[in-house]
């Protein structure tokens, strides 16, 4: 690294113009008494509000502060896909402007990195300023998933970690379109602990992530990091013609013993209402594993980058890897 940076800060943005003073307010003194060359990249993941203006006067008076602008929003897996290609640190630590992940706690992971750990990642121990029913659900999603993937990820963990340089150049190598990033993280291994803490309500604003951006979330993670759904509605099929040929065993059985039988209509249309309910869902499983590969072989680039400042366009990764349009 020609500037000999040690940290990167890596801020995706998408409408936090009421969050990002105080972000930099209570982030910028800690760095500094860190006493580390540090940069902090902002990604401003297409905001309809003055956040990319505010950053901006923020990176002309310091220059550590930098920003890469996306020409709309892409998602924050995608921007935090863009921070991990264009930081130069020797540590890179994702960390959201809300302020719910306290930036005292980066002093832990620098503890923890420097005992020889590759990846310090943050684990809630309690989670302020959520529903029980977010908390239920995100403990369900966390559970489902590591029954179904073959890769564990820790639970009641989120992007907040510091992971080593060699650990990101790994994930900027992995030529996936659909980012599930705690899989990704988890999946590449390495020497990896977890500290704990307690997460505080936002400063300010509300959350982007409704119920429904959390469903499609999780259902990524699922069809991306496990095939366990598609094995699944086999065994189901499997098992159903099992016992469809067992009844018409009996069926034919006791025509045979007893004579012709006189079928009913409630209980024919309950199976072929079963059977066909059946089929949809499980043509519904099959799409989203197919829509994925559709994503993927169409190789269109992760992101467009419409404005840099004080970041200059990094190298290819790989040669198939995610890049970018700018």
């Amino acid at each position: 690294m020609s500037d000999n940076i040690e940290l990167s800060i890596i801020a995706p943005m998408y409408n936090e113009e009421k969050n990002i003073d105080q972000f930099f307010q209570r982030l910028i003194p800690f760095l500094d008494n860190l006493n580390m060359n540090y940069e902090i990249i902002c990604v401003n993941d297409g905001s309809i509000d003055r956040t990319a203006e505010i950053v901006v006067e923020y990176h002309r008076s310091n220059p550590k502060i930098k920003l890469i602008n996306f020409s709309r929003n892409f998602g924050k897996e995608t921007a935090l896909t863009a921070g991990l290609r264009y930081a130069r640190g020797q540590g890179i630590i994702p960390i959201d402007t809300d302020l719910q992940d306290p930036p005292e706690l980066i002093a832990t992971f620098i503890a923890e990195w420097r005992k020889g750990y590759d990846v310090v990642y943050a684990v809630r121990k309690i989670r302020h300023g959520e529903t029980w029913i977010k908390k239920l659900t995100a403990a369900l999603f966390y559970r489902i998933i590591n029954l179904c993937s073959d890769t564990p990820i820790p639970k009641n963990t989120g992007d907040f970690r510091l992971m080593d340089r060699r650990v990101v150049e790994v994930i900027n190598r992995l030529p996936e379109r659909t980012r599930f990033m705690k899989g990704l993280f988890a999946w590449v291994g390495f020497k990896q602990v977890g500290v704990y803490y307690d997460r505080e309500p936002r400063y300010a604003g509300k959350t982007k992530w409704n119920y429904w951006k959390l469903w499609n979330y999780a259902l990524d993670g699922i069809t991306v990091f496990s095939s366990s759904a598609l094995k699944f509605w086999s065994y189901l099929g499997i098992g159903i013609s099992l016992l469809a040929f067992l009844y018409m065993i009996f069926l034919v059985t006791r025509t045979l013993i007893h004579g012709k039988d006189v079928p009913g209509y409630a209980s024919i249309m309950v199976t072929i209402l079963f059977l066909g309910g059946l089929q949809l869902i499980s043509l519904g499983i099959v799409g989203e594993y197919l829509s994925r590969v559709y994503s993927e072989v169409k190789k269109r680039p992760l992101y467009v980058v419409s404005d840099l400042y004080g970041l200059e366009e990094p190298e290819p990764d790989a040669p198939h890897g995610p890049g970018n349009l700018s």
